[in-house]
């Protein structure tokens, strides 16, 4: 494992074949055609209708760039706990501040590889997060091209039945979340205990 670490730089957790936390590397040279697996989250915001948030990845993005998507992924920097790091992330790409975020899809996992072979390979949890009223959206032109407010059903329907129509894994989450009811409101709560292991180890190595 990475002995010390450059405060100036971006790091992903990288994970083992257990899920485990192995070590550490650049934010900026981790997605390639040999992406190694690494730790990340999704989240789906709501508002108190049940109207999920959708977003539009900017066209800069390495990864599927202006692909429409859920409302925020990303991932948890070293020595740092998942809804810390969703918290951060709503706020850095879209400007929101919500209510509540609750641990939905604990194991989720994915691979996927777009046309010019540079490849995703994260486990991936899954949150469900709400807000009181629709705020203010200020997208980060760097993050997010646009966003909209999106019925849930209406959502969920059109990525089951035209799954290219969104990023990879929004489509792959979709049908999972579409398991848990048919109001994401009411969607059961997972417990911490039931992540993998590396979303439990939020521990930093010492110099």
């Amino acid at each position: 494992m990475t002995s010390a670490l450059d405060p100036n730089v971006e790091y992903v957790v990288l994970c083992g074949a257990d899920y485990e936390r192995v070590g550490y590397a650049p934010k900026s040279e981790v997605h390639h055609k040999d992406t190694p697996l690494h730790l990340a989250f999704s989240c789906y915001v709501f508002d108190p209708e049940g109207a999920l948030l959708v977003t539009w990845r900017a066209t800069t993005k390495k990864t599927w760039p202006g692909v429409r998507t859920n409302s925020c992924c990303g991932h948890p920097g070293p020595g740092e706990v998942l809804p810390d790091a969703v918290a951060r992330r709503l706020t850095d790409e879209l400007g929101v501040v919500v209510d509540t975020i609750d641990l939905v899809l604990p194991a989720f996992a994915y691979q996927a590889t777009m046309a010019d072979g540079v490849r995703e390979n994260e486990v991936c949890p899954v949150y469900r997060a709400t807000v009181g009223t629709r705020p203010e959206l200020r997208p980060d032109p760097a993050e997010v091209d646009d966003a909209a407010w999106v019925p849930w059903r209406e959502f969920a329907t059109e990525v089951r039945r035209a799954p290219d129509a969104v990023s990879p894994w929004c489509a792959r989450q979709v049908d999972e979340l579409a398991t848990l009811g048919p109001d994401p409101l009411r969607w059961p709560v997972s417990d911490d205990t039931e992540l993998p292991l590396a979303a439990r180890e939020p521990l930093v190595p010492r110099g």
